[in-house]
């Protein structure tokens, strides 16, 4: 059996390689990568790509040297998932799972029903895009098993705990760290022009009237011009640099419960009152806990998708040729 075993080793091993150095000759023809005994075309990688080549396109239609760069590296980028979707593939039929008919007929229902809404419709779609049914179905089997794979590989095995989060949080505080912070309110008079001298005179008059006892909240109601008119003036809790230079200065120099003075832009009028401060702090664990957890899970998945893809190049044979043609 050992002798059986090692004559298929010697049998199997030169075909790879008889298979790699005549694919060498056959670039023209669009081969770009060998996963075992499976070729992927540029046809492939182009098809896979047409949504984010399309994009591109449309981006950099008038810097033609910046689109032949992001084409490129788009299409290697689709190469590399191809070549993972291969190897996942291979490690599904090698470790004996199984995928019953009728999963995939669920798949292809399901999806007719979301994005065409009939067959017909799905068969025009197929034709337009060159592809037959069986095309179709096996794309959406693969899809399916790359994912379960992912999923069972290394999402499942995820776990991010109370530690790493506060190791986390205590390493990288200046990222959520807060300025001072007003609660404010703010009247804004647009000008329609910059010798609009109406506009400051009713700026003055709203601002008498409240010194009279009007409340900011009504007169913001009535007269401003703002987005928050309707809410009162109320801008809720802002930071410095939300506002520009002027409003900034006036707003976080007022004093809680204090109304500014008319204050002047070339484009408009502003009337304010600050109705809270809170001084420069962090961010409390308990409010970017759940961010925290989410770029855990996010360094941890793509460190255990790398560690895994890695160890089935190393079990699988994989050739990849690099001179590829690019074409925009």
């Amino acid at each position: 059996m050992a002798q059986m075993n090692l004559f298929r080793l010697f049998r199997v091993v030169p075909v790879f390689l008889v298979t790699a150095l005549s694919l060498r000759a056959e670039m023209a023809d669009g081969i770009m990568a060998v996963v075992n005994a499976s070729a992927i075309t540029y046809a492939q990688v182009e098809e896979f790509a047409t949504p984010a080549l399309q994009s591109l396109r449309r981006q950099y239609a008038d810097q033609p040297d910046l689109l032949r760069q992001k084409y490129t590296e788009t299409l290697n980028d689709s190469l590399d998932q191809l070549i993972e979707r291969q190897l996942i593939l291979h490690s599904f039929e090698h470790d004996g799972y199984q995928m019953p008919d009728g999963v995939v007929d669920q798949l292809v229902h399901d999806r007719i029903r979301d994005r065409f809404g009939d067959r017909a419709t799905l068969m025009k779609t197929l034709q337009s895009q060159g592809l037959t049914f069986e095309q179709f179905r096996q794309q959406l089997r693969d899809q399916y098993i790359e994912s379960a794979m992912r999923n069972l590989n290394v999402q499942h095995v995820i776990t991010i705990s109370p530690y790493k989060v506060q190791t986390y949080y205590a390493a990288h505080q200046e990222d959520y760290k807060q300025e001072d912070q007003v609660k404010l309110r703010m009247i804004v008079l647009n000008k329609s022009g910059t010798t609009d001298s109406a506009t400051i005179a009713l700026a003055r008059e709203i601002l008498a009237k409240i010194k009279q006892g009007a409340t900011f909240q009504e007169m913001a109601a009535i007269y401003s011009q703002g987005s928050q008119q309707h809410q009162g003036g109320d801008w809720g809790w802002v930071e410095r640099s939300v506002l520009n230079k002027d409003l900034a200065d006036t707003a976080f120099a007022l004093t809680t419960g204090q109304v500014s003075d008319v204050v002047e832009t070339p484009t408009a009028c502003y009337l304010m009152t600050v109705e809270g401060k809170k001084p420069a702090s962090f961010k409390p664990l308990a409010d970017v806990r759940e961010e925290i957890e989410k770029i855990l899970r996010s360094q941890e998945q793509a460190r255990l998708e790398k560690t895994w893809i890695d160890s089935l190049k190393k079990k699988n044979f994989v050739l990849r040729f690099t001179n590829a043609r690019t074409e925009y």
